[in-house]
């Protein structure tokens, strides 16, 4: 695991009086100005609140939506500070840009202890182009830098990669449990490691489900993306989602590890309480779509299980956001919950809809570890270093 500094590794005489660029995730739901989930700004708050109590003037970062380097008012984060200093339990302040005079003036009048939220990095075309003398303006703000924001450190940005090389830097507290615990599971897992990948389609995960095979004792495909599986095998799978042209992919990925649905629930549409029936792979009709994984399925997934020590989980087993087709991925959840309860299973997940999905089966916080992030998450299950944790370790000294 690469070297890097977190906050344990900056005393209070480095941080009090000190100008702290802290680069969050801040990009989260909203609708008509008001954040819908607001479980990404909880989840930045504890490093906030930490510089802060300690005597820093905190400077957040952020990028919000994709404005395409212009100023888009609609793409503001002007109505993030309330619901940040809601998080954090003091205010926060707001400057209309992230460089220039007007943030220079906005954090020239901070006393030790406040927090400012400066607009959206992206509001500048020379944030995505990672562009020196953009990274330059916004590191001449702070006198140290602390990332925070893993959900963003595949993207080679200047807030999260070309800061991170000019000013002495640290992870934060959610950037650094989010790396002790993808390495605890991909790195150093204890064995047996499962990997449960879900999902719609194989040719968004190829290179996932390329990496997780070489490295875990058990691969278990569920979703829309195991009837590709299916088909691969010669099954019928009727008007299901499938990949026909990805049927070769699934055939080289198959091995004794990889763990297909024994049975499946299947419906003529995809509609809330639809008629529905269980069948084996060999039953599907030619009017019918596979929308979930069956009881005989779940079973076998509790009894490897209960074999296992580490599990990493992405993706659904079914349609789960259409009752009855959500039985599969809330008893798969229930069961891996119950065992990380227990104290018989580390446990981590993240990515795409996993984090709906594990809330919908109400086991969310049950899980040794959740992500937040999206693509991020991803391209570590692919094995990939991410820019922005390997800036992290550019200026150790």
């Amino acid at each position: 695991m690469a070297a890097y500094r977190t906050l344990d590794d900056l005393r209070d005489p480095d941080v009090r009086g000190k100008r702290v660029l802290v680069r969050a995730d801040l990009n989260v739901p909203m609708k008509n100005g008001v954040v819908t989930d607001a479980l990404r700004i909880e989840r930045q708050a504890p490093t906030i609140k930490e510089l802060a109590k300690r005597g820093a003037r905190v400077i957040v970062l952020s990028h919000f939506d994709r404005p395409g380097g212009k100023a888009v008012p609609s793409m503001s984060l002007r109505p993030l500070a309330v619901p940040l200093a809601e998080a954090i339990g003091r205010p926060v302040a707001f400057a209309k840009d992230c460089i220039g005079e007007g943030a220079i003036a906005a954090i020239g009048s901070m006393q030790d202890g406040d927090v400012i939220l400066l607009e959206n990095t992206r509001f500048h075309a020379g944030e995505e182009k990672n562009d020196t003398a953009f990274a330059k303006a916004l590191a001449a703000l702070g006198d140290l830098y602390v990332n925070d924001a893993f959900s963003a450190a595949h993207r080679a940005h200047a807030s999260t990669e070309g800061v991170a090389r000019l000013l002495r830097s640290a992870a934060g507290r959610a950037m650094a449990s989010e790396l002790f615990h993808l390495h605890k599971v991909l790195q150093s897992p204890e064995r047996p490691l499962m990997a449960v990948v879900g999902g719609a389609k194989i040719s968004s995960k190829i290179d996932v489900l390329n990496h997780l095979a070489a490295i875990v004792d058990v691969l278990v495909i569920g979703g829309a993306m195991a009837n590709t599986f299916l088909a691969a095998q010669g099954y019928q799978v009727g008007k299901s989602l499938v990949e026909l042209d990805q049927r070769e992919t699934a055939r080289k990925i198959i091995s004794a590890k990889v763990i297909l649905p024994k049975d499946l629930v299947v419906a003529q549409e995809m509609a809330p309480n639809a008629r529905s029936r269980i069948t084996g792979p060999d039953g599907v009709e030619q009017h019918e779509m596979i929308l979930d994984v069956g009881p005989r399925t779940i079973q076998e997934f509790a009894r490897q299980l209960k074999t296992v020590k580490t599990v990493v989980w992405n993706g659904p087993f079914g349609a789960f956001e259409t009752p009855p087709f959500d039985r599969g991925t809330v008893s798969a959840a229930q069961a891996v919950a119950e065992l990380t309860r227990e104290g018989k299973l580390l446990s981590v997940a993240g990515g795409g809809d996993t984090v709906a999905a594990l809330a919908h089966a109400g086991v969310l916080n049950d899980f040794s570890y959740v992500s937040t992030a999206g693509g991020a998450f991803l391209e570590w299950l692919e094995g990939r270093t991410l820019p922005g944790v390997a800036a992290l370790g550019a200026l150790l000294h």
